[in-house]
């Protein structure tokens, strides 16, 4: 592109883009994939981490992603991110933020009216405010549907879930209000997905739910996340030694989504078939970012979760690691764990994959239909459900010969390939030319 077409401004919404987690790497290598195309564009990023300044959040962009951007960004710093966190609506949490979301994206706009707008963390409802209101193009990379048919079954089914409490899914008038309550929040969502110019989504599982929701067919394309797969595929595979600590390592932020209790009692039950005498060769690592209190409080019940299934001594938790950090840890692992249900795609799984170690991952969503699957007629990896089955996993996955687990190893990390950072870049800026055109 020429230099003397007019300038451009983008805007990115995301609130939270000094998280450290795989929705705040999409946003930094868009950012470093548009300013290395076009050198008329201005970069504005909306955030709400107002405790940090500018730089320190690039130089967190760097230390955690190893991302570098080419040209400066600009950051409007929102007052009011409080209105989109799930802790200030106990109730009717999806429609809080929702509302939340469209008071920050006010804020927002009045603050600075983009050409281009990109929502990046999945505020579907600010789209029509700066569509509509701010007259910008507008664009969104969906990596989690705020609402799906799959979480409409649950609550059909009175099945109790982290949202989905006992009391509402032992009681059948509750259950019938929430679910009419999310019909009605589905029908509103895809309201304010179809305005959307360009939709990029970041599976499989993501597209279908989306499709079937804002019925945007014309501009909805698939844009897997960007993984540094290259450096992980520079780690040497290294094979499981005799006396050596066996290592289970799990990567993601501390979410209530991630079911990290799950992992703890997936290792408890697979301990217990252990001999006590080797018991202590095995290890669980929970490596992830504490964005706020919330994730903080949870490490802690997790550690007092461990404490009470007989396994502290087992378990340990590293939190907002470095890139060089986990690298050393994917270096020295045996197998990588991943228990969230219905994961809209699995970054942290790709890391495994390509860093050499044997994937057990949650038989759902994204890991299931994108990643660990066949790779020219040959296992990438395991998949499981349930306590019993990660269990019996992990006893199969330590049970493998070298040959076996070199020939899972190898192909998994070629299979990760078509998720590496050249590749998204590549999708995100054939889906962004279109907003580039009509301004």
């Amino acid at each position: 592109m020429q230099s003397n077409l007019k300038p451009v401004v983008i805007g990115f919404f995301h609130p939270y883009c000094n998280a450290g987690g795989g929705g705040e790497r999409v946003l930094w290598i868009g950012i470093r994939a548009i300013q290395q195309r076009y050198n008329f564009v201005k970069c504005v990023v909306y955030t709400g981490d107002s405790n940090v300044s500018g730089p320190e959040i690039l130089e967190k962009a760097k230390t955690r992603f190893n991302i570098s951007l080419p040209g400066p960004v600009e950051f409007v710093f929102l007052k009011n991110r409080s209105w989109v966190e799930a802790a200030r609506y106990p109730v009717f949490t999806l429609l809080g933020q929702s509302l939340g979301s469209v008071l920050l994206g006010w804020e927002a706009l009045t603050s600075y009216v983009p050409d281009i707008y990109i929502d990046t963390m999945g505020y579907a409802f600010t789209m029509p405010l700066f569509k509509y209101i701010g007259g910008c193009q507008v664009g969104c990379y969906v990596h989690y549907p705020t609402i799906s048919t799959d979480m409409l079954a649950r609550v059909g089914s009175k099945e109790s879930l982290y949202n989905n409490s006992s009391l509402i899914s032992n009681s059948r008038l509750l259950s019938l209000i929430k679910l009419l309550y999310y019909y009605m929040f589905a029908f509103i969502y895809g309201m304010a997905g179809r305005c959307a110019d360009v939709i990029m989504v970041n599976s499989s599982w993501t597209y279908g739910h989306i499709m079937y929701l804002w019925k945007n067919y014309k501009n909805t394309s698939i844009v897997y996340p960007p993984c540094d797969t290259k450096s992980f595929q520079e780690i040497p595979i290294c094979l499981p030694q005799d006396g050596v600590i066996k290592t289970i390592i799990s990567i993601g932020q501390f979410r209530p989504e991630k079911d990290h209790p799950l992992q703890l009692k997936a290792f408890a039950e697979f301990l217990k078939g252990q001999p006590k005498s080797s018991r202590s060769q095995y290890k669980l690592v929970l490596i992830g970012s504490c964005r706020n209190q919330d994730d903080a409080d949870r490490v802690d019940n997790l550690r007092e979760l461990a404490k009470s299934l007989s396994i502290r001594k087992h378990v340990d938790f590293a939190l907002n690691v470095s890139f060089d950090e986990l690298r050393e840890f994917i270096g020295s692992a045996s197998i990588g764990l991943h228990t969230m249900w219905n994961e809209h795609f699995g970054i942290g799984v790709v890391e495994c994959m390509a860093g050499g170690i044997v994937m057990l991952a949650h038989e759902s969503g994204g890991p299931k239909m994108d990643i660990v699957i066949e790779w020219e007629g040959k296992p990438t990896g395991f998949l499981a459900s349930d306590e019993k089955s990660y269990a019996s996993a992990m006893e199969t996955i330590f049970s493998l010969q070298p040959e076996e687990r070199s020939v899972i190893c190898h192909n998994a990390r070629s299979s990760v390939a078509r998720f590496s950072e050249s590749a998204f870049e590549l999708g995100f800026l054939r889906c962004t030319e279109t907003l580039f055109m009509g301004v």
